[in-house]
């Protein structure tokens, strides 16, 4: 979320916040929709639009706190954004929080709420935006007027919109390509992956359609996909009843339009192993994403039993996993490979999954962190001057491995257990704030769940080593996936025909890390190299022309 004023939530210690954790009895929701997505083992996804609309509210009731949280998930999100005119939900949602109000500008409101320890801000997805607020609970009655200035009366005022499109103009143009060669690997894959449908912009638009948007787009677009008809109210802390009923009141007059929202795109289906490879000038290395249509979300019980695999594989920044311990413990390759069964919002700052970003289009997603390229080996070690293709065929290779042999033999029943205590434990550090526990208590409903975190638990507890492996087999595959990798212009090419043509890919060792590896370490790196890709394009892009 970003953020308005200097307060930041408290990160309470793992134990701590268990104690702070509500009772089942102090959740309630006003108007809870009864589903039997939550108790059917399948793939089907739940019709997420029925958590959303008037009356529809998730109350988490903390008396003893000392802050308020509001949150008001649209369901909305890019997918709604009018074609030629990608990245307007963006737009529309940073003019509430950057233009201030009627009665306000935004540098007012930001002086103003300062000695109060206040923020607000926003978070757009493809599928939901979601404003949040939060203040201190003695200063509610004093920052509540803002909030509803916010939502009911916003400035739009032609100023603050320059300044709100110049910055994503920025970003889609420039920022996106040259912060992050990771993050740019991984949206350039939803690219590829939901090519042709309205998930493959990224949230802030393209470089063609930011220009195109007007600020009566914005104010039109705010009247018809900001609306009471697809509202999620969320509210935890110390609040009453009395407060409630003004946030409902005051929700309610919103406009009163049915928004059009589409079907959100469903990921192409891969034939065979489809690479794109983006070349730019001056990367220091090779950012692999990978990725594999997979029509499971948190609806559906199966999602418990790929937790586990995946958790198996790689949990996020974290360094117990398969790939972790293949690719960088023990060949010191780079700094991470991580496993996901859905999507990781800005995983290059966080630790901890984010909630606000729930989805119905889903897949199983590889994260191979930069690993070295021809040129900057050649340049270290001259016992490899002779190398045309850097790591990044091999690591790859290895990744694919690791799955495949997932698939084809499964955990052992010692694995799964110790890879399931500790989802068990991993999963309530998820919910170490109160804001983060309304936020993924208002994406449950998204799912057509009560309590993802409790109900995931609950299902784990009774999960079987056969359960995990048969879900495996079932929804994860190597042989049809869609790669993209971020490497530099010098690699491009060599890397295109060595991975089109099969290569062996024999691992690029210099003379002292090679002496110091087991035999039996070296004796799986010749069975990796040799190991089979079913690889059936290859192209190469210029950054350039990506987000256009």
């Amino acid at each position: 979320m970003k953020k308005i004023a200097a307060y930041i939530l408290p990160v309470a210690l793992a134990a701590a916040s268990c104690a702070q954790q509500p009772q089942a009895s102090q959740q309630t929701d006003t108007q809870t929709t009864t589903t039997t997505a939550n108790t059917a083992n399948t793939a089907a996804p739940y019709d997420a639009s029925q958590a959303f609309g008037p009356g529809k509210v998730v109350e988490l009731k903390q008396p003893e706190s000392n802050k308020v949280i509001i949150k008001l998930m649209f369901k909305n999100g890019s997918m709604t954004d009018p074609e030629g005119k990608e990245g307007l939900t963006f737009t529309t949602a940073e003019m509430i929080t950057e233009s201030g109000t009627q009665d306000m500008t935004v540098s007012q409101i930001k002086d103003k709420i300062f000695p109060w320890a206040a923020e607000y801000g926003v978070n757009v997805d493809k599928e939901v935006t979601t404003f949040t607020f939060a203040v201190h609970q003695d200063f509610l009655n004093e920052f509540y007027p803002i909030v509803r200035g916010l939502l009911l009366n916003p400035a739009f005022a032609e100023e603050d919109f320059k300044r709100v499109k110049s910055n994503q103009q920025n970003f889609v143009d420039e920022v996106i390509r040259a912060s992050s060669d990771e993050e740019y690997s991984k949206k350039a894959l939803e690219d590829l992956l939901f090519r042709g449908t309205n998930y493959q912009h990224v949230v802030e638009g393209t470089s063609a359609s930011v220009p195109n948007i007007t600020l009566e787009d914005v104010k039109n677009h705010w009247r018809n996909y900001f609306t009471q008809n697809n509202v999620l109210i969320g509210i935890a802390g110390n609040y009453s009843d009395a407060f409630l009923n003004q946030l409902k009141s005051d929700v309610a007059q919103l406009p009163d339009v049915r928004p059009n929202i589409p079907v959100a795109g469903e990921p192409n289906t891969p034939n065979g192993v489809q690479v794109e490879i983006i070349r730019k000038d001056d990367a220091l290395g090779s950012a692999i994403f990978t990725g594999r249509p997979m029509p499971v979300t948190r609806s559906a019980d199966d999602f418990a039993a790929l937790m586990v695999a995946n958790s198996y594989l790689g949990e996020h920044r974290k360094s117990y996993g398969k790939l972790y311990d293949k690719i960088r413990t023990t060949r010191s390759m780079n700094y991470g490979d991580y496993s996901y069964i859905e999507w990781y919002d800005q995983g290059g700052s966080y630790q901890l999954p984010n909630p606000g970003v729930p989805r119905t289009a889903n897949y199983h997603a590889l994260w191979i962190r930069p690993v070295q390229i021809a040129e900057g080996l050649q340049q270290q070690y001259a016992e490899l001057s002779d190398i045309n293709v850097g790591h990044a065929h091999f690591a790859l290779r290895l990744a694919m491995r690791e799955v495949d042999n997932l698939m084809q033999n499964g955990m052992t029943q010692e694995d799964f257990e110790l890879t399931r205590k500790f989802l068990r434990s991993y999963m309530k550090l998820y919910i170490q704030t109160t804001e983060k526990q309304l936020g993924f208590l208002m994406d449950s409903r998204f799912y057509g769940r009560q309590d993802y975190i409790e109900e995931m638990d609950r299902l784990l507890a009774n999960l079987t080593v056969e359960d995990v492996n048969n879900a495996v087999k079932k929804y994860w595959g190597t042989d049809n996936l869609y790669i993209t990798i971020v490497t530099d212009d010098s690699e491009a090419e060599p890397l295109q025909q060595a991975l089109l043509n099969n290569t062996p890919s024999p691992m690029s060792y210099s003379n002292l890390v090679r002496e110091g590896l087991p035999q039996e370490v070296l004796a799986e790196d010749e069975a990796i190299a040799n190991y089979n890709l079913n690889i059936t394009d290859v192209r190469i892009v210029d950054s350039k022309d990506t987000f256009k």
